[in-house]
């Protein structure tokens, strides 16, 4: 179990918690959620044991195994598969001695051991995971430093995954990846036997991931139950019926004060007086509901918005050694709010380009009205802004003719107020950047909007304010994004882009999610069929006998480790139910109430749950072992 008690941690003069307390077993899917600034990766730091703790404690069980993501990715010459093989340090170690080992006696121990770790099951499972989060056949062998910094980001997740652990701490592991890929951490994660903790702004996410809500709210963590929908619900219930019970009691206050006031010089009411300031003195206030300042802001309409705003005829996008999409015919009509589905790599971010005139068609014609005005959030474009610069600095270079009051009036609807009008940008959070971002990109109020991946960076909260200010825009909209809730809030129709092409798609994102997962399957009968295929000859039934008794002799060699692992997993099945079925006996027979104290029937009722967790615990390793023989066979 892990159990957090009366916790506070400080980061400098900030108070991040103060008492906090909470407690979380095997099994639980947790979403840590906050406010931007209010400890959630901090805590996650304090359970790792890489943060100073102020007061209180953490603790965990020492037989536990902790696994999370690093942040940063050496350019390293492994290959991809072998970099994620490596989050299992204990198995690479027995790999690596394997190969070089000579004593005939260490030999043999290594086959227990390589067997006893799953050695065999490995290097299948971590491609599993790599092709889970993306990434192709014919990259697994591709050098880690060969990656850009999103996709090494993607193979430090794989590798957190691939570390066996009892518990797995994951901050924002959505931000690198696209939705296909999102979709299948989520059935990951839903398998998952450990205690998992994790930071994510994409609500669809949660609600799919986990099974109870902490949030971080005046320094507390407020443990909910269910998903993020059934938190915010609750929360906004808690919080009416707190501030129903607020109001109320400022109501007894002001009646039990008026009494005070009227008759503490009377001496005939004296004493009445004097009981009602003992009241007042031995009352438990009540917090008023803080009236929060969530981030709102809203894009401008545009001054002229035509029929058509662009038309793209028989267009290849891609560039100068690579056609990425063919013969692209899409009409953009004003007043459109569309979606770009696809999978990674698909060709969704060359189209945005292509339409942005970022990167000029291979082909084909690409006409534009006279009248259209872009704004175009790249997946980058936080990397644009001048980190010396301020606000109002960039606003000027942008319209250096308009009155300072005009743009910081402009700053001030994207919530740049004051002296951050005029704070040097490189010290702002990510959220910070991509607010100003989308100000500096709609100052000229476009008519038609791209958007690739804009919520990357963005809190709940923001994107909760970028979600309505999207709805309300009046200009037309082509969006890019793994935020499902975006998609569902703001786009009307949705283009697939898939095989090179780009079509309308006839469905929803439940639909869709759909076509992922039998795109996905169909992946992966590929690959099998690719893999097991292998020339035979039909002139020659020697051959062919030669061959079946290969395969044979190579199916048997795969089952017997695992035959060996499910024996023993058997002998400590029946070791444990046995155990079990003592427990259970003595804690029926009513003699034991009779005699023994109550610390005994307790530490006896804990043998007894403890016991059932870890039959249950075997018994699921050996259905999996169950399975992969059944896999082979």
């Amino acid at each position: 179990m892990l159990s957090i008690q009366n916790l506070t941690l400080r980061r400098g003069a900030k108070i991040l918690l103060e008492g906090a307390s909470l407690s979380a077993h095997v099994g639980d899917r947790i979403g840590l959620v906050g406010n931007n600034g209010t400890g959630k990766s901090s805590l996650l730091a304090a359970i790792r044991g890489e943060a100073p703790i102020d007061a209180g404690g953490i603790e965990l069980p020492r037989s536990w195994r902790l696994v999370s993501v690093a942040q940063e990715t050496p350019g390293l010459p492994d290959p991809a598969v072998d970099f994620v093989l490596q989050g299992d340090p204990q198995l690479w170690q027995l790999l690596h001695e394997s190969r070089s080992a000579t004593d005939e006696a260490r030999i043999a121990a290594l086959q227990i051991e390589l067997q006893d770790a799953d050695a065999y099951t490995a290097r299948p499972r971590a491609e599993r995971l790599l092709a889970g989060l993306g990434f192709k056949q014919s990259e697994l062998g591709q050098s880690v430093a060969s990656f850009s910094g999103g996709w090494r980001m993607r193979l430090n997740l794989a590798r957190a995954l691939m570390a066996p652990s009892e518990m797995l701490l994951l901050d924002e592991p959505t931000n690198h990846l696209d939705l296909d890929a999102i979709i299948w951490l989520e059935r990951w994660l839903s398998q998952y036997p450990g205690l998992a903790i994790i930071i994510s702004h994409d609500r669809e996410f949660l609600d799919a991931a986990v099974k109870s809500i902490v949030h971080i709210e005046h320094a507390r963590l407020n443990r909910y139950g269910g998903t993020y929908s059934m938190f915010e619900a609750a929360r906004a219930e808690r919080m009416s019926q707190q501030q129903a019970a607020y109001s109320r009691q400022q109501l007894h206050v002001a009646k039990l004060e008026r009494f005070v006031e009227r008759f503490k010089a009377k001496a005939s009411k004296a004493k009445q007086a004097q009981s009602r300031v003992k009241m007042l003195e031995r009352m438990e206030r009540i917090a008023p509901v803080l009236a929060a300042n969530p981030v709102a802001f809203e894009f401008e309409p545009p001054e002229r918005t035509p029929d058509i705003l662009l038309e793209l005829d028989g267009v290849d996008c891609g560039y100068a050694d690579k056609t990425i999409l063919h013969g692209v015919r899409l009409t953009v009509r004003g007043g459109s709010r569309i979606g770009l589905l696809g999978m990674n790599g698909a060709g969704k971010s060359t189209l945005i380009k292509t339409i942005a005139r970022e990167i000029a068609p291979l082909s084909g014609d690409l006409r534009p009205s006279k009248w259209l005005q872009i704004g175009y959030f790249a997946q980058h474009q936080l990397d644009m802004l001048d980190p010396e610069g301020s606000p109002l600095s960039h606003m000027r270079r942008l319209d250096p003719q308009a009155r300072e009051q005009s743009l910081r009036d402009h700053l001030g609807t994207f919530h740049f107020r004051g002296e951050m009008v005029l704070a040097t940008v490189g010290a702002f959070s990510g959220g910070e950047k991509a607010r100003l971002a989308l100000a500096l990109i709609v100052y000229r109020r476009p008519n038609l909007l791209l958007l690739d991946e804009p919520t990357n960076h963005l809190d709940l909260e923001t994107r909760e304010a970028l979600t309505a200010a999207l709805a309300e825009y009046e200009g037309t909209l082509i969006l890019v994004s793994h935020d499902r809730h975006l998609l569902r809030a703001t786009a009307d129709e949705l283009w697939l882009v898939d095989g090179g092409r780009v079509v309308a798609f006839d469905g929803d994102l439940d639909e869709y999610r759909t076509w992922l997962t039998s795109e996905r399957k169909a992946t992966d009968e590929r690959r099998s069929s690719a893999e097991s295929a292998a020339p035979v000859s039909r002139a020659d039934p020697r051959e062919e006998r030669r061959l079946a008794a290969q395969e044979r002799t190579r199916l048997a060699e795969l089952r017997k480790p695992l035959a060996a692992r499910a024996a023993r997993l058997e002998r400590k099945m029946d070791e444990i139910q046995t155990r079990l079925t003592e427990l259970n006996q003595r804690l029926a027979d009513p003699g034991l109430y009779e005699t023994a104290d109550g610390a005994v029937i307790a530490q006896l009722t804990q043998d007894q749950a403890f016991t059932a967790r870890e039959l249950e615990q075997v018994e699921s390793e050996w259905l999996q072992v169950q399975a992969d023989m059944e896999a082979i066979q």
